[in-house]
């Protein structure tokens, strides 16, 4: 019975309301009556539900699709303007108990070099990353209570949060580690973390558990409830996600945003970021073993819809994508990319280590630096941003999302990541891209619309200009 207010999985994640979602949306996806009613409804900017947004993922009427495209692009720029927020991830080990059949960490696997990072290396890794420009990290390790057991993890966090090298600071670490208890939770949520993010993989539960065929993750409804718990340990900011090409997209795509109204229906909150991998190749994980792999097109339209379904939420799309994909996702609802991102363990410290490779949890299809990735936003029009000042700020969980939904969000967004791209030009980048980004700049202080709030940027891009950091609102 699909309930979205339980806290049960099988309730929330009710496996008969996503198939007769699928069905509603196929015999209605030619319905144009249909189709004029739920845009004009998604037009107010206040989201849909997931039948309403399955019929139009569904939609075959070229114009209809064209009409989604421009309203998920025009929905994207009136909640996050043209800022992009950059991060990286950062693995700290890669041993793991789980038997998880698409990812190389499989415990099955005796080809793949183990590793898991002393504090030191750690401290090394941390340093490198703050040399490119980094200020955001996602944190990922296996699942192995032995090796990477939640001691680790805040040991971690701490040395993280403490290095300081030159004018770098890591200012927000995300966190993705597999479910674990409240009281887990809630130890990570006074480390200081940011957005706990845990990816679903796939929401039909029985192919989960063929997937997961070993290990504490076979357990679906121990996973699926986890933003419940993180949630009930304190944590703000949780993240969602699926690997899409394991599962049929329809389907996952239903359950993700039925996942997402569960969590604005029990805790008054909504995801604060979903992310959108499709599986890759790694190191003993071929994609063609599984038969739902989506083409470009396809995960064009599904990014899309998600940015309608669900305005207020960040959408992240990773160094999986290759640049021309990346390109075409960033108008239409993605808010958030990695870059110059390594997926193996100790891989930023040591790049011309070529064992580092063996390690990877995926083969990146978008390898270029972060510098690379700035003066290729800022020519594409966009505002690269390194902020992390809601986090620091308080302004988390439905604290954000009530700005966000209000469009208010860019009155404190826009001016830090102005401020945040002064310091990265200062401190990191090229000259060509520096050239570039004094140019944004200029023109981006002009869109402000609030003189006091123009004249406080000015002010505070003097003091970096004279080495001074780390200005927010």
């Amino acid at each position: 019975m699909y309930n979205p207010k339980s806290t049960k999985a099988e309730e929330f994640i009710s496996h008969s309301e996503v198939l007769a979602s699928l069905e509603y949306a196929q015999a209605n996806k030619n319905n144009i009556e249909l189709i004029d009613e739920i845009l004009k409804k998604a037009r107010l900017g206040k989201g849909l539900d997931h039948r309403e947004a399955a019929v139009l993922l569904d939609c075959e009427i070229p114009e209809k699709n064209q009409e989604i495209f421009e309203l998920a692009q025009k929905i994207k720029e009136d909640y996050y303007g043209n800022r992009i927020v950059l991060f990286a991830p950062l693995y700290l080990s890669n041993y793991c108990v789980n038997g998880c059949v698409y990812c190389p960490y499989h415990a099955q696997n005796k080809t793949i070099p183990r590793k898991k990072m002393t504090q030191e290396e750690i401290k090394q890794e941390v340093i490198a990353l703050q040399d490119m420009g980094h200020k955001r990290l996602a944190i990922e390790t296996g699942e192995d209570p032995v090796n990477n057991p939640i001691e680790y993890v805040l040991e971690s966090l701490k040395t993280i949060y403490s290095i300081h090298h030159k004018n770098g600071a890591i200012r927000r670490a995300n966190v993705n580690i597999a479910a674990t208890t409240v009281e887990n939770y809630r130890k990570l949520k006074e480390a200081g973390i940011g957005t706990y993010i845990l990816f679903q993989e796939t929401y039909n539960k029985e192919t989960y558990e063929k997937l997961h065929p070993t290990g504490p993750k076979h357990n679906y409804n121990y996973h699926t409830e986890a933003m419940d718990r993180a949630m009930q340990g304190g944590i703000d900011d949780v993240g969602l996600g699926v690997l899409f090409g394991l599962e049929l997209y329809r389907y996952e795509f239903s359950a993700l945003l039925m996942h997402a109204e569960h969590l604005e229906a029990v805790y008054g909150v909504g995801p604060h970021t979903i992310s959108v991998p499709r599986i890759r190749r790694a190191d003993d994980i071929d994609p063609n073993q599984f038969d739902n792999g989506i083409d470009d097109d396809t995960f064009a339209k599904i990014v899309a819809c998600i940015r309608i379904a669900v305005p207020y939420t960040g959408m992240i799309v990773s160094t999986r994508e290759s640049k021309k994909c990346r390109e075409r996702v960033l108008k239409l609802g993605v808010s958030q990319i990695s870059g110059g991102s390594k997926t193996s363990v100790g891989g930023y410290a040591h790049p011309e280590d070529e064992n580092e490779e063996d390690t990877a949890q995926f083969d990146v299809s978008d390898r270029r630096t972060l510098d690379e990735i700035v003066k290729w936003l800022m020519e594409l029009g966009y505002m690269p941003s390194f902020c992390t000042a809601c986090y620091r700020e308080g302004r988390v969980g439905d604290r954000f999302m009530e700005l966000c939904k209000e469009q208010q969000i860019h009155n404190f967004c826009h001016p830090n990541a102005i401020m945040t791209l002064k310091e990265y030009l200062e401190d990191y980048a090229t000259d060509e891209t520096k050239k570039v980004g004094e140019q944004v700049i200029a023109s981006e202080l002009k869109t402000l619309n609030n003189p006091k709030i123009e004249n406080i940027v000015e002010q505070n891009l003097e003091k970096i200009s004279r080495g001074e950091r780390d200005f927010r609102f």
